[in-house]
């Protein structure tokens, strides 16, 4: 899971002027100069098996390298294997050669058995990677992870030191973005050294990236990236030093930036609205929805009646527009835009469905009416859990507002707490309704619907639904336009029914020094440090 909310306050006076942004400090020369960036919030984990949130998932995407990578356009190429391959048997054997010059931080050669290594102990249940249902379409994938196989019976195989073979059960659409993504080698010595402890620190992780993690003890707040000399590509990448500084108030990042203490940052909200014109400043829409969970576990919240009085009680334009000022858009429904396209006709499958997700205060109250009767209650007390981020306390506060305003009896209270214990909760269901999010690393709707599924482990809101279920279990053996169709069906259903309640699809916004070029942005991924030069 990527895992994190930034949104920004409604009223909040804007106090710094981003206005001569981006020259260089005094004395400074480029060469070997460190670049200097922030992160939002503290990552959890440096191990790629166990990483379910957005900033592991940035400290992992800037140190590691899978079979396949993405280059500067953020297009799909060769990363440790020699090319991106073409599947046999009906798309369902893949069998990649891996560069002889591919090389762990620790000058060891990167081979077929890390691949092996990795993909079997995410899978082994013992594990306890929360993630692991990425490997879903792996031979013997659903036998291992109840135990009634041994992780060793995984569909991958090391063929030789450099001949790696996968065999799935079924062919997937996107998966060369999973391959890219999130199929990374660990080194098979340290994880044999350190076990589960392995990604709790720099010091236990070992890179095969264009950077090495250095400086991370596990729970501080400032760490680098440096060169990895033994990289296969290491000619290439221009800056050796990038420095990490969790930076969580936007004042903060903004003044970093102004005095050049930063290069690259995030800002949100009325930074963006006051500073529009900024040649510094850049903005583009993710391929991520956030969200409000509702705990179908807890009793005072397993009701389909409140779901759907707090959806309709929301007004998603408001949000984005008032509260986020930065570009995000309001959820139209479960798939965010650019995320599918009909293979027929190239629409896109969020604007196809429409908006699911109307604003109605008047039928939010009639539900609200129907949920107190069916509880007997006439006044309720619900808490929201959120991060501790200046900006989602700002978003609870906001949708606090809005519910106590509308619905008759309601009361709101808010916990905020660091990301790293929030992810915690989610996956222990300690929470009523709760602030939260999800990025894909692949374009395809199934990614977002999943959410919802029964028996997947990141279905945090506990709903179960027998139709919604045979539904997605139908287009999985589909494809093409009969697949699309029956995803858009589950889609609907869905959103008809409030399995959860998508909010908005945020548009990140990043000031970036006018010395610093190579850094690009997609739906899917971040920049990549390893392409970005100075001027």
């Amino acid at each position: 899971m990527k895992h994190f909310v930034w949104v920004a306050p409604v009223s909040l006076l804007l106090l710094v002027t981003l206005s001569g942004c981006g020259h260089s400090a005094a004395g400074h020369t480029n060469k070997n100069r460190t670049l200097n960036v922030t992160l939002a919030s503290e990552p959890a984990t440096a191990d790629p098996n166990k990483d379910t949130d957005t900033n592991s998932a940035s400290v992992i995407y800037q140190t590691m390298e899978g079979l396949y990578t993405y280059n500067r356009a953020n297009k799909i190429v060769p990363g440790v294997a020699t090319k991106v391959v073409k599947p046999t048997n009906g798309g369902k054997t893949y069998t990649f050669t891996l560069k002889k010059n591919a090389k762990w931080a620790n000058g060891q050669a990167v081979t077929a058995q890390d691949f092996v290594t990795a993909l079997q102990r995410m899978a082994d249940p013992k594990t306890k990677a929360q993630y692991a249902s990425i490997l879903s379409a792996f031979k013997n994938f659903a036998a291992v992870q109840k135990g009634s196989l041994p992780a060793s019976k995984l569909g991958v195989k090391a063929l030789s030191k450099t001949k790696l073979q996968f065999q799935l059960s079924q062919a997937v659409p996107y998966f060369n973005d999973l391959v890219a993504s999130k199929y990374y080698p660990l080194n098979t010595a340290a994880v044999k050294k350190y076990g589960q402890k392995y990604g709790t620190s720099a010091a236990k992780t070992v890179a095969n990236g264009p950077y090495k993690l250095v400086g991370w003890t596990g729970s501080n707040s400032t760490w680098h990236y440096v060169k990895n000399p033994h990289y296969w590509n290491a000619k290439q990448v221009k800056i050796s030093r990038v420095k990490v500084a969790v930076t969580k108030d936007v004042n903060t990042a903004a003044n970093l930036f102004k005095s050049d203490k930063v290069q690259e940052t995030t800002v949100t909200g009325e930074y963006v609205r006051a500073n529009r014109n900024n040649k510094n400043l850049h903005t583009h829409l993710t391929g991520r929805l956030n969200y409000l969970y509702v705990n179908s576990k807890k009793a005072a919240t397993k009701s389909q009646n409140l779901r759907q009085a707090l959806s309709a009680v929301i007004d998603r334009q408001q949000l984005t527009q008032q509260v986020l000022q930065d570009g995000s858009k309001a959820a139209l429904s479960a798939v965010p835009r650019g995320d599918q396209a009909n293979p027929k006709t190239g629409q896109d499958m969020a604007t196809e469905v429409g908006n699911l997700l109307p604003h109605n205060v008047a039928k939010a109250k009639a539900y609200w009416a129907k949920y107190l009767k069916e509880t007997g209650k006439t006044s309720v007390t619900l808490n929201l859990l959120t991060d501790d981020t200046d900006d989602d306390k700002k978003v609870g506060t906001y949708l606090q507002s809005v519910m106590e305003k509308h619905l008759k009896g309601l009361t709101i209270t808010t916990t905020a707490i660091p990301h790293a214990q929030h992810v915690a909760r989610d996956f222990a269901g300690t929470f009523e309704l709760n602030l939260t999010g999800w990025s894909s690393n692949w374009l395809d709707a199934s990614d977002y619907l999943n959410l919802a599924a029964k028996g997947n482990s990141v279905n945090f809101t506990n709903w179960q639904d027998a139709h919604y279920n045979r539904l997605l279990a139908t287009a999985n053996q589909q494809t093409g336009l009969t697949r699309y169709n029956t995803l858009m069906q589950a889609d609907k259903y869905l959103m008809q029914v409030k399995g959860y309640l998508p909010l908005y699809q945020p548009s990140e916004a990043k000031l970036i020094s006018s010395q610093v070029g190579g850094l690009h942005y997609s739906l899917l991924n971040e920049a990549q440090y390893q392409y970005a030069y100075w001027k």
